[in-house]
């Protein structure tokens, strides 16, 4: 996000309803081990977080809300598909409500062959919500998920190239969540664990750890002010051995942080809006430091807003960098300042939303890789980009989004192109929903070695799906995924799947 994050995907925080997801060792989440059926949408900041959320939010935050039950009785739905490659998914899911109570589990299961050969991967995924209102204001809900798959590295497609290492992963969490929200405050307390195991052909294996607690009160002290303060801490690590050829130990070790917050919102007269926070986070190694945040809007018009802002962001180093291969243990954490700008126009003929975000964000401390002296703090950062977007429904059936993003990097980052064009539509027809989306990308870095010289790509994807609801209880579908099939890497050497199609069935009860 914002040239930040790339490889590995240490600079952006990814959250599962608020908690972090963090491989305790490495310190980036496995996307592989999310489902997203289980998914009811995605929340995205763009630009640090790490006011609210610490380490890891360095260029952005991704958190996805998972799905619970709002029925009463039970609600059960199967879903069974079929596509290209030998692919093949199959999941079931039920919800239940039944007064204060309520609950939704999941299981999952996909496998395919790959689109190249040695490139097969599996997964199956466990998920549980449970959730009880002792009253009105007094929440409790547990969340738990399970995921266990097996992939393969193809190896570069070139030739006389030979297959990777093959991997076998097994990650979980569970998260405990209380609320108390009155008419002028809202508390709320988490504890979650997030936990793994890695084997990897080459005889690598590992388990690791992650723990934390987060408690936030939030207060509307008089009329247009809210002001929220918290706390949280975290504990990771683990332990990894070798375990070719014998069993040789490679690390065993923890490390903990935590912070304290604070952030005010207050109204002001003519429509202006005023925020300001600040963070003080304390890391077991590398000791303290302070984050601020502040920022304006303005409404001009009832349908109008303009908005600035400036943060901090920081990512602390990994337990990897700190103390495994090419280590140093003197690291410090990596810091990003972000400025921008942007405006906010809704549209209620159209009933949609343009949305307009210049940002300027400079970063220092980098760990890089120094020719012959191992990782140091010696890295810079100047991004600067726009970023755009427009969504609106013309009519009750037809509903468009489009977004566009230009970044100019000081130097080119892996997995960040300059431009980004995505427009998408979906048309609603008595008993059939069409959705189509073009996504085109131009200036693409696919290299992640920042040694080497950028390699760029270019192409545009057409993707199309189509949805007939045969039965109130029966749904088919259809899938089409890179429908122009375009010949395109997004890693040097890993050429993507072309054209693949998924058809399948869904029913509901």
């Amino acid at each position: 996000i914002r040239g930040v994050g790339s490889a590995p995907t240490t600079g952006v925080l990814m959250l599962i309803d608020g908690h972090p997801q963090l491989m305790g060792l490495f310190g980036h989440p496995l996307a592989d081990s999310y489902v997203a059926s289980d998914i009811e949408r995605v929340e995205v900041i763009r630009g640090p977080g790490s006011l609210l959320y610490g380490t890891n939010a360095m260029g952005g935050v991704i958190n996805l809300i998972t799905r619970k039950n709002r029925q009463e009785g039970w609600q059960v739905n199967a879903r069974v598909a079929i596509g290209s490659h030998t692919t093949r998914k199959i999941s079931a899911a039920a919800g239940y409500g039944a007064g204060a109570f309520s609950m939704y589990a999941s299981i999952k299961h996909d496998a395919t062959e790959g689109h190249r050969p040695n490139a097969p991967f599996k997964l199956t995924n466990g998920y549980l919500k449970l959730g009880y209102a002792f009253s009105p204001t007094l929440r409790i809900k547990a969340d738990a998920s399970l995921a266990s798959f097996s992939a393969q590295d193809p190896g570069p497609d070139t030739l006389g190239a030979v297959a990777g290492y093959e991997m076998d992963i097994q990650r979980g969490y569970w998260a405990l969540t209380v609320e108390n929200e009155g008419t002028r405050h809202h508390l709320t307390g988490k504890v979650f664990h997030n936990f793994g195991e890695h084997r990897i052909s080459d005889g690598f294996h590992s388990t690791d750890n992650h723990l934390g607690f987060q408690l936030q009160e939030t207060l509307n002290l008089f009329k247009g002010n809210t002001f929220s303060i918290g706390v949280d801490g975290n504990q990771y690590g683990g332990e990894a051995s070798n375990r070719l050829n014998g069993y040789r130990p490679l690390i065993d070790t923890t490390v903990t942080d935590g912070g304290v917050f604070a952030f005010v919102r207050q109204s002001l007269p003519n429509n202006v809006e005023l925020n300001a926070g600040l963070r003080w986070q304390h890391h077991s190694v590398w000791g303290d430091r302070w984050i601020p945040s502040v920022g304006i809007a303005w409404k001009p018009w009832p349908t109008s807003t303009l908005k600035a802002s400036y943060g901090q962001g920081f990512r602390s180093p990994t337990i990897r960098e700190l103390f495994l291969w090419n280590h140093n243990e003197r690291l410090l954490p990596e810091s990003v300042t972000n400025y921008e700008v942007g405006w906010t126009q809704q549209l209620p003929w159209w009933k949609g939303q343009l949305e307009m975000t210049t940002f300027w964000l400079t970063g220092d401390n980098l760990i890089v890789t120094v020719p012959m002296q191992g990782l140091k703090n010696a890295g810079k950062l100047d991004n600067k980009g726009l970023e755009t977007s427009l969504s609106f429904n013309p009519t009750a059936a037809l509903a468009t989004d489009l977004t566009y993003t230009y970044q100019h990097l000081s130097d080119p980052v892996y997995a960040t192109p300059r431009h980004q064009l995505f427009v998408s539509a979906s048309y609603r027809f008595k008993a059939f929903t069409v959705t189509g989306n073009l996504r085109h990308i131009d200036q693409l870095n696919t290299l992640a070695n920042p040694m080497l010289a950028p390699h760029f790509e270019q192409y545009t994807l057409l993707n199309a799906n189509v949805n007939w609801r045969l039965k109130p209880y029966l749904t088919l579908f259809i899938h089409g995924h890179n429908l122009l099939n375009q010949r395109y890497e997004t890693n040097r050497y890993y050429t993507m799947p072309g054209a693949t199609l998924m058809t399948g069935f869904k029913l509901t009860f």
